[in-house]
């Protein structure tokens, strides 16, 4: 397999106005330059590795080596502009992080606690909790999110409750972005997308849910402002002499990767769906406005006053993929089995092997397969497994239609999307609609740029990413039939 395309540039080809964009992942903290057509310029990139502390349900980084990586990341970065006299130029930074952190910090401005990561389960029993107490339903229907350790009620409650004396001392609750921000320029302010993902949001109105934050016992007055894209901050206030020319630069509040993710392959409106197949999965469409009735299946994330992502979450894609090549002979032709015609003796598969999340959420749901035959090999579970895959982003793809999306295409990009792009034929089919496979790599950082160039340079002309073939459905009425077993398995052995 050749190298993945970057779009990188050199610096003679590039154009002003540049965007210092950065992006907190799970395994690095990284950055680049970017010009005004969303190429990353050649030898500006930036990479400072990290790994989560993982625990017994806990999953963490200190917060504060990440500030120091994000420093290290913009000095390396700027060396770049001013070698070759352009640091004037830099008209803006951005940041994306990975979503749905915490960060519990004092009125000195200093971390109380460690950064809880998106992984981090440690408040699971008060989702369970609060499902007593409240609606979910009514709390999704606010928000756009269900009840999980992941966003910002359980996790509070949990610190609320298990440590009061901790929780009494913090002046602030930030996501590692705000808090990156603030100790490097001391910023304040919590972009809209952040505060969503943080399931702290009223999606239809873009400010605080108070009933939440009410219920359990959360001062409001403990998050910072919220802001639209469109809203930077101007009053950076930086240590490094060096860096006073980016003071008064516009500094776009941190946003969680999952919207960059969109932005960056080019699904920017209701008619491209943004699909991703790693360990993980997901499906997102951006909207132009938040629907009036959320579906219950799906997540909804308001991003600004026009616009909202819409989608839904796989925990079992590359995990999958992996109990295949552990367990079951890999086929010599896995290919061709893939990329062919259905097969009769298929067996019938529910992929959840790690619980579900969309679009039944039942998390003590389990893998199974079933309707084996004797004829039923390796070939044949290799081919159901990944069916069942197709047909569990079929199932969200239904739900997001039902919120208003209007797909018209399909961009691909991941691991499995990578390792096996047989399987984007089968998702072609499934969806009944072409699929585009993404040939780039760090779309995500260069979505943050393209955020920040659309207020800085409205209307500009983009570079379009490097794309593959498009898949064009073949076999569409077996993934119809298919869909019928699946949900009457489901309903036997998970509703």
């Amino acid at each position: 397999m050749g190298s993945i395309p970057t779009m990188s540039i050199e610096f003679e080809n590039s154009r002003a106005p540049y965007v210092l964009a950065m992006d907190i992942g799970s395994t690095a903290s990284r950055g680049g330059l970017y010009d005004a057509s969303g190429c990353p310029i050649k030898a500006s990139k930036q990479r400072v590795s990290h790994a989560f502390n993982a625990g017994e349900g806990s999953s963490t980084i200190d917060p504060d080596q990440v500030v120091e990586e994000i420093r290290s990341v913009m000095a390396g970065i700027i060396e770049q502009p001013e070698a070759h006299g352009v640091k004037d130029k830099i008209t803006g930074i951005a940041l994306d992080s990975f979503a749905s952190s915490l960060i519990l910090v004092d009125a000195a401005g200093n971390a109380l606690t460690p950064c809880y990561t998106y992984a981090d389960a440690q408040s699971a029993k008060y989702v369970e909790q609060l499902r007593t107490e409240i609606s979910e339903d009514e709390y999704h229907a606010r928000t756009g999110v269900r009840l999980h350790p992941s966003y910002h009620p359980a996790r509070l409650l949990w610190l609320k409750t298990e440590f009061p004396e901790l929780f009494a001392q913090a002046a602030h609750v930030m996501t590692i972005g705000e808090y990156v921000y603030f100790k490097i320029a001391g910023i304040k302010g919590m972009s809209t997308s952040i505060a969503a993902w943080s399931g702290i949001l009223n999606a239809h109105t873009g400010e605080l849910d108070l009933p939440i934050l009410e219920h359990i016992g959360v001062d409001p007055a403990l998050f910072s402002g919220i802001f639209d894209p469109d809203q930077p901050d101007t009053s950076a206030n930086l240590e490094n002499p060096e860096w006073a020319f980016l003071e008064q630069l516009p500094w776009f509040h941190a946003i969680p990767d999952g919207w960059p993710s969109n932005i960056g392959p080019g699904a920017v409106d209701s008619k491209t769906v943004a699909v991703a197949a790693a360990t993980s999965g997901a499906m997102r469409v951006i909207l132009p406005g938040v629907p009036a009735e959320i579906p219950f299946g799906l997540w909804c994330y308001r991003v600004s006053a026009k616009q909202c992502i819409v989608g839904g979450a796989l925990n079992d894609v590359g995990r999958a993929v992996s109990w295949l090549e552990a367990t079951i002979i890999k086929p010599d032709n896995l290919g061709e089995i893939l990329a062919g015609p259905p097969m009769d003796t298929v067996p019938s598969v529910l992929p959840f092997f790690s619980g579900e999340r969309s679009i039944g959420w039942a998390s003590a749901a389990r893998a199974s397969i079933t309707n084996l035959q004797t004829n039923s090999g390796p070939a044949e579970v290799w081919r159901g497994v990944f069916e069942s895959l197709a047909l569990s982003y079929q199932r969200v793809w239904h739900h997001m239609e039902l919120a208003g999306a209007t797909p018209e295409r399909v961009i691909a990009s991941g691991r499995v999307a990578t390792d096996h792009p047989e399987f984007l034929h089968m998702l072609c089919d499934a969806l009944s609609t072409p699929v585009l496979p993404l040939e780039m790599k760090r779309a995500t950082l260069r979505g943050t740029a393209l955020i920040a160039l659309e207020v800085l340079d409205a209307g500009g002309d983009r570079a379009l990413p490097p794309f593959g073939e498009e898949l064009q459905p073949r076999y569409s009425e077996h993934y119809v039939q298919a869909r019928e077993i699946f949900d009457d398995l489901y309903e036997k052995l998970v509703d």
